[in-house]
């Protein structure tokens, strides 16, 4: 089945066309990525209003440029599978009306995707990993580890109470005064950086919860900035690399334990797979600690492309195609957008982060 796929849940406008074979394989045919990195980097974060403004000028066109280059007419395409939460909801908003639009009118099912199962389930598309495996989530809005057990069967084991990884790392750099986004800054200012000057503490360390906090880190390299100010560009580099390096030690305690619960339960025979997913996934320290940290527990550690760990159409399409596979029904086009939606929808909430009525 061909599927075509619409992301504008934050400040990526994309669209993609992928093709589920008979086999359960997966082939990307178009993967179209707009940024507006440019657009927001002079307020040091996204603007929700422009960010919308944005995905309405320049959808349509991708949508177009997606069908061009993947050589499939509209009237071929099997179904259109929208992100529809969570996220930005003015963005939400124009990706859903474009993509109710187009199914109603070349009478196509349409299936509302959960941006976050489109993380979880992108594995799947590129090396095929079988259910159920381990997903660690990290990007700017959200840090889970979630066990994958399949389509729509999701157990979110660990979230943040406070701040996501992403943001966390943008934060920081916003306090040293480094540019945005903060992640790639951070990691490139570290590399610089003299390993034995600072040391911070490293975020709920052996907590049996699974959780992650990084709102008490960012606070302890501000105060540590504060005693040091001036700040010479050693010292910045110095503070980037003690973030990192508290950051790292936090992601491998965390994912250690979950490892170890996943082995308890499933066992180790069937070569296990740690995927991990998300822009954070970027940053070499932490895709290296991890990838050890799997070796020695006896998973096969798994990140797929970067342009297939930020946001991206071609994981939404490719969530559209393993529900319809699934037999999961297509969603009506009364579907409403969602700012929050958990994967995992019977988890409960986590008091201080992003809480809105029963669920965060």
């Amino acid at each position: 089945m061909d599927i075509l796929g619409i992301e504008t849940s934050c400040d990526e406008t994309a669209a993609s066309v992928v093709r589920r074979h008979a086999d359960g394989s997966g082939e990307i045919l178009s993967d179209v990525v707009l940024s507006q990195l440019d657009l927001h980097a002079a307020f040091g974060g996204v603007v929700p209003e422009l960010a919308a403004r944005s995905h309405v000028t320049t959808l349509d066109r991708l949508v177009i440029q997606a069908l061009d280059e993947s050589g499939v007419a509209l009237d071929q395409i099997d179904a259109v599978a929208v992100t529809s939460g969570p996220g930005l909801i003015g963005g939400l908003m124009v990706g859903l009306m474009t993509g109710k639009a187009i199914a109603m009118a070349a009478n196509k099912p349409f299936i509302g995707i959960n941006h976050l199962e489109g993380h979880a389930l992108t594995a799947r598309l590129t090396h095929a990993v079988p259910f159920p495996y381990l997903l660690l989530l990290v990007s700017g809005g959200h840090t889970q580890i979630v066990l994958v057990k399949g389509v729509n069967e999701y157990e979110r084991w660990g979230t943040t109470i406070d701040d996501a990884l992403g943001e966390a790392f943008d934060k920081t750099a916003k306090l040293l005064g480094l540019g945005y986004p903060g992640g790639p800054a951070v990691e490139q200012a570290a590399l610089e950086g003299e390993p034995r000057r600072f040391r911070l503490p490293v975020p709920m360390r052996r907590d049996p919860r699974l959780d992650f906090s990084f709102s008490g880190l960012k606070t302890a390299v501000r105060q540590l900035a504060e005693a040091q100010a001036p700040l010479s560009q050693q010292t910045i580099s110095d503070l980037c690399l003690a973030f990192e390096t508290s950051v790292t030690s936090s992601l491998d305690d965390r994912i250690s334990m979950a490892m170890q619960r996943f082995s308890e339960r499933f066992g180790t025979g069937s070569g296990p797979a740690l995927v991990v997913a998300g822009g954070v996934a970027a940053n070499r320290a932490i895709r290296a600690t991890l990838e050890s940290r799997a070796a020695k527990a006896g998973f096969r550690f798994i990140a797929p492309p970067l342009n297939l760990c930020t946001d991206n159409a071609a994981m939404i399409a490719w969530a559209g195609a393993e529900r319809l596979a699934a037999g999961l029904a297509a969603d009506a086009l009364t579907l409403a957008p969602r700012s929050r939606w958990p994967l995992d929808q019977t988890a409960a909430a986590v008091i201080g982060h992003g809480k809105r009525g029963a669920k965060a």
